[in-house]
């Protein structure tokens, strides 16, 4: 795969037994912790220009979640692909990592979910959140369901365009920008998910999707939501690009209202990936407001 502005040696460890996780661990051992989680469609690869501009100083672990970017991507017979396993295995991966202190939890997309499902057991290791676009709560009642979400969801024509055609992941590099991604670089998000079978975790996630009660995921979703609030006496940073067809405003002032003292960037001209729309701008604010926040 050609990865532009990726680093070129990933590691792997086996998060359960015979799957390997594909994982960045960049910058100095001794160096504040930032986690950073990315979501679905897309990969480790969309936080590559924050680990660039933080790794001389800070230690940045980043996971590819089991069936995304560099990871094993398993059948259903051997991978469980609910909210659940993905918690369950970043608190595996940091356990490997020997990672018990302070960390910065960064999140994106479901990253939000799987950060904040993590963060109810580790509440006291979380000091710090840069948050983008994602939801650690229920869908505002405020917010209707985007039909192409709802295709996917719950409809069988729609895993069949997902995993036949790569719809999501190739349409995401398309309309999840509002500045168009280089060749190389749209090449290199949708690379991993080259066949039928390495797609199945980009429909699992979107059938994962938690609605309400009935949905396996919703206690968790749910227990996140009422926690959020709690995380309010920490830093916060919120970088977000307005024109995401999904994550938009709505969801943006669901976390203003539970987090009122953060630090907020958003911006009219920027979409769901706005780490690829305002790299320039956002990295540069995100290391400031690290720099400004020092862990005790």
């Amino acid at each position: 795969m050609n990865l532009p502005g990726y680093p070129s040696h990933p590691k792997r460890f086996e998060v359960r037994p015979g799957l390997s996780m594909s994982y960045l661990d960049e910058g100095p051992r001794d160096g504040e912790v930032v986690v950073m989680l990315h979501g679905n469609p897309s990969w480790s690869y969309y936080w590559r220009t924050l680990v660039a501009g933080l790794s001389d100083k800070y230690r940045c672990i980043v996971p590819d979640h089991i069936g995304m970017g560099l990871s094993d991507k398993p059948d259903d017979s051997r991978y469980e692909y609910t909210l659940q396993s993905r918690v369950d295995d970043v608190v595996a991966l940091l356990e490997h990592l020997g990672i018990t202190g302070p960390v910065t939890l960064a999140v994106h997309d479901w990253g939000g979910m799987i950060g904040f499902g993590w963060a109810l057991s580790h509440a006291a290791q979380v000091k710090r959140l840069v948050v983008t676009n994602t939801a650690a709560f229920p869908m505002p009642a405020s917010k209707a369901m985007p039909w192409q979400i709802g295709l996917g969801r719950d409809w069988k024509v729609g895993e069949w365009i997902i995993r036949g055609f790569n719809a999501f992941s190739a349409g995401a590099s398309w309309i999840g920008v509002e500045r168009r991604m280089p060749a190389d670089v749209r090449r290199a998000y949708v690379s991993p998910y080259d066949t039928w079978a390495n797609r199945i975790s980009t429909i699992r996630f979107m059938q994962d999707i938690p609605l309400g009660p009935q949905d396996k995921a919703w206690p968790l979703l749910e227990a996140a939501g009422k926690a959020l609030p709690s995380f309010a006496d920490r830093p916060v940073f919120l970088g977000w690009g307005l024109k995401d067809f999904v994550f938009d405003k709505h969801f943006l002032d669901g976390f203003r209202a539970a987090l009122p003292n953060a630090e907020v960037h958003a911006y009219e001209d920027a979409g769901h990936y706005v780490l690829e729309d305002k790299h320039e701008i956002l990295v540069p604010l995100i290391r400031d407001f690290l720099d400004r926040h020092p862990l005790d």
